[in-house]
């Protein structure tokens, strides 16, 4: 196969993962929380003599759309959605992660947890305990949380030091490497969530030419590949 050839089969490489990622955001359109991601092709070019070049184009980076997504009211005492930066810092028994999904409540233990049983830290890094008689709850938009007008936890609200530090993980949630430094500007908002920011038009629109681009590129490799049969033909006579 000739360097077209090559060259044509990592950029079918490279949608084949787009494709998958717009897929995949598509999935999450209902997912709380959730944080559009994107594939950015980075070119790399090589020099093979008498002044000529090969460039390759790879989707070696993923690019995470970190914009608000609509915030939904549930009237929940513990449902919380983050206006502006920032995430709230959950304890799994993998390592702890950040996240947007501010859907909460307190497990059988009175942790406040999320649905998958991963318990919401505090500014001090404890998991936050309810009290299974508290009423009059309320979340401050600093995220200081009372019962019956008595302060109970501040809620940690965290972003890395350096953005680039986040990587995802399942659906809404975030690992991280690094320190986490704190938010002040950022706000809480009570019996609230924030839904996906996935723009289903833009994704649907993507699809599709995302889909054309990988069409026009296999009909190239199958258009090359006859070229070649009939040219070994030729010579094979």
């Amino acid at each position: 196969m000739d360097n077209t050839g090559y060259t044509t089969l990592n950029r079918q490489s490279g949608l084949i993962q787009e494709l998958q990622t717009v897929a995949h955001n598509i999935a999450n359109l209902s997912t709380t929380g959730y944080k559009a991601e994107g594939v950015v092709f980075a070119e790399v070019v090589h020099e093979t003599g008498d002044d000529r070049s090969l460039s390759m184009a790879g989707a070696t980076v993923r690019r995470t759309d970190l914009s608000q997504g609509t915030l939904t009211a549930t009237g929940s005492d513990f449902d919380m959605a983050i206006e502006g930066a920032g995430f709230f810092h959950i304890q799994t028994p993998e390592g702890n992660h950040l996240t947007r999904a501010g859907a909460f409540s307190p497990d059988a233990a009175g942790l406040l947890s999320t649905p998958d049983g991963h318990q919401l830290l505090d500014i001090g890094g404890a998991a936050i305990f309810v009290p299974p008689d508290a009423q009059d709850i309320h979340i401050a938009p600093d995220g200081t949380m009372s019962v019956g007008g008595r302060p109970l936890a501040q809620i940690a609200l965290v972003e890395p030091a350096d953005p680039n530090d986040l990587t995802r993980r399942a659906n809404a949630g975030f690992n991280y490497e690094g320190a986490l430094v704190a938010v002040p500007q950022a706000q809480v908002i009570q019996g609230f969530v924030e839904g996906s920011n996935v723009n289903a038009v833009s994704e649907v629109a993507r699809m599709i030419e995302v889909q054309h681009a990988y069409q026009m590129g296999q009909s190239f490799l199958e258009r090359e590949d006859e070229r070649i049969r009939a040219v070994l033909q030729t010579l094979g006579q």
